[in-house]
Parts: structure tokens; sequence; C-alpha cells
């Protein structure tokens, strides 16, 4: 009988620590909060912009901000952008990922609202063709290994406004030194390539002209960056709006 059962028991076990690795390699592939499906540098066309451009001139009146609340209502996707339904990103902390991007998003426009500069939040879908001065998605990351950690920013692939590097250079300048957090340099396609920038693919993406950048505020599966996004997310909004304003400033919209 022993002879019998042994052979179960093993049989047994080998089955449990092949559900464990599934379910570790799934979760492996999950955790990580980078908006999915970026556009590769060779997936963006050489457009030239020159003819159907060269006379558009920036709307007249106030600066204006958005502040996008990455993974925020992604339920709502419009159908050209269905991949994205349902997604909500990272997780840690216990928080998902999306509340942490929106708390931050909140505060941001805050301190810009004080300050007399218009701003709009918006969630997961952007409206067609949309323009503003500035545009920053916030994001926060995740990876399988918890000791990963830090910020980053990015512009897109391809810049028609010529401003998204400086608008990226004052955001990250002010955010790494409000926050005290270190710079991740891992820049990915999927931020380089982010849906909101693809204009020339989607109806729902910004317009060409505005400058626009992605930020990953820190990983929601590292114990020391949230306690800057999660614990204390003023301080990450003030990294923010305080690159924000420089841009403005350097631009002499404000």
């Amino acid at each position: 009988m022993h002879k019998t059962i042994l052979p179960m028991l093993i049989s047994g076990i080998a089955i449990c620590t092949g559900l464990v690795i599934l379910v570790f390699n799934r979760q492996q592939k999950s955790v990580s909060g980078a908006p999915p499906y970026g556009e590769a540098q060779e997936e963006v066309p050489q457009i030239d912009a020159h003819d159907w451009l060269s006379n558009w001139n920036r709307p007249e009146g106030p600066a204006t901000v958005a502040l996008q609340a990455g993974h925020w209502k992604s339920e709502e996707v419009p159908q050209e952008m269905e991949r994205l339904r349902n997604n909500t990103g990272s997780a840690g902390g216990g928080k998902w990922e999306w509340e942490v991007n929106l708390e931050i998003a909140r505060l941001t426009a805050k301190i810009l609202a004080d300050k007399g500069v218009k701003t709009e939040i918006l969630p997961t879908t952007i409206p067609p063709t949309y323009y503003a001065d500035v545009f920053v998605a916030i994001h926060a990351d995740g990876n399988p290994n918890r000791y990963v950690s830090g910020y980053k920013v990015s512009p897109p692939w391809r810049d028609f406004s010529g401003n998204s590097k400086k608008l990226a250079g004052a955001i990250d300048d002010n955010y790494g030194q409000t926050t005290g957090m270190n710079k991740d340099p891992n820049i990915s396609t999927n931020m380089k390539g982010y849906y909101a920038f693809s204009w020339w693919k989607y109806e729902h993406a910004l317009h060409p002209m505005t400058p626009g950048v992605i930020i990953e505020t820190g990983f929601l599966t590292n114990s020391g960056d949230r306690k800057v996004i999660v614990s204390k997310p003023e301080k990450a909004a003030e990294g923010i709006a305080g690159g924000i304003l420089d841009y403005l400033r350097g631009m002499q919209l404000i």
C-alpha cells in the first residue's frame, strides 16, 4: 500500500508545484503598471508635417494643462482602444494603480490651480485631437522584484511640438529633487510609444502640437517608493507641478 501511496503523493506535489509556478508567472507578466501596447519606434510613420502644420498657431488664451490619471475609467475606452479596457495597471500597498495616479493628479491640479493655471484631469480616454500647452500622463510602475525602484519621465518617439523634451527635463529635475527618489533609467517602448501620443493611429489621441510626457512616479511594488506615492502623494504632486510651472515660465506662458 505504501508503494502505491508514495508515487501518488509525489505526483500530487508536482502538480501543486506546477500550479504555483504558473500563477507566479502570470503575476510576473501582469504586475507591471507600464501602459501596454506601446508603438515601437519603427512603427511611427515618417510624416512630413510641414504642409499641414506649417501654419498652425497656438490657440489664444491662458496656459492649459492636462493631467491624465493612468488607468482611471479604463472600462470606458472606445472600441479602437478595447485592448486597454479593464486594465488596472500595477498594485501595491493596498492600492490599485489608478487610485494612486488619480490622487497624485488631483493634488497636482490643486497646486497648479492655486497658481492660476487652468488644469483638467483626464481619464484613460483622451478626447479626439486633444490640445493643451502641457500634457502629463501619470502612472506608477510595478515589478516582480520588489527591490526595483525609481521614477522615470519620457517624451514620445517623435515630437512635432518640439517642446516635449523640455517639458520632460523640467519635470525630471523637479521630481527627483522634491521626492528624493532615485531615477530609473529604463525607459520602455510602452512609454515612448504611449497610445496618447499616437495621433496618426488613434482618433482619441493628442493633437500633434501638444507637448506631452508620461511619468512613472515610482514602483508600487517597492516599499520605499510607496512611502512617497502612496503615503505622501503630495510630494509627488509637488514634483510634477514644479516641473510644469518651470516649463510654462520658460515658454513665457505664465
